[in-house]
């Protein structure tokens, strides 16, 4: 139980689902492509839920822990499970996303959904970067054509000066 808390604490996201119906190999292929996005995915018996989650924002999803549950647990990079859940529950009707937690923020399957079509964390950082780099570039073009204006007007200043000799 300390485990699963710690991971609960320590987790970007959790979300809540339903798993019925699926079967092993399902099981096995969702838990695979969920550690590979840096997640967990694990069958928990909801009382263990609940005190596991106790003093923790996934105590918001107590109303959720009902019935066969399964977590999926986003260690670092929400967006990607969300994405790895939605795209599973597309093609395996059997797996139901209930609810989930976003850092404090308590996600319907709506609020899910809407998360797993956000870009990417590489892309938003790429993107990051690409806005904190324009400015540096645009500032670097700038000084490079001041430059070059000063080396034409001291070259023009040279040409008056030999003529006028």
């Amino acid at each position: 139980m300390n485990q699963l808390h710690d991971e609960l604490g320590k987790s970007q996201a959790v979300f809540v689902t339903d798993y019925m119906g699926l079967n092993v190999e399902k099981l096995t292929q969702l838990r695979k492509s969920i550690k590979d996005a840096g997640g967990k995915y694990r069958v928990v018996k909801n009382t263990l839920l609940n005190r596991a989650a106790h003093d923790t924002p996934v105590a918001k999803l107590d109303a959720s822990f009902a019935g066969p549950t399964a977590i999926a647990i986003a260690l670092n990079d929400p967006v990607s499970i969300a994405k790895v859940l939605v795209n599973f529950a597309k093609d395996n009707e059997q797996l139901e996303i209930q609810a989930g937690v976003l850092g404090s923020q308590l996600l319907d399957e709506n609020g899910i959904q809407a998360l797993a079509k956000m870009p990417g964390k590489e892309v938003l950082l790429a993107k990051m970067l690409g806005s904190l780099n324009a400015p540096v570039s645009n500032f670097v073009g700038v000084f490079a054509a001041l430059l070059r204006q000063l080396v034409y007007v001291l070259k023009a200043v040279e040409e008056q000066k030999r003529q006028g000799e």
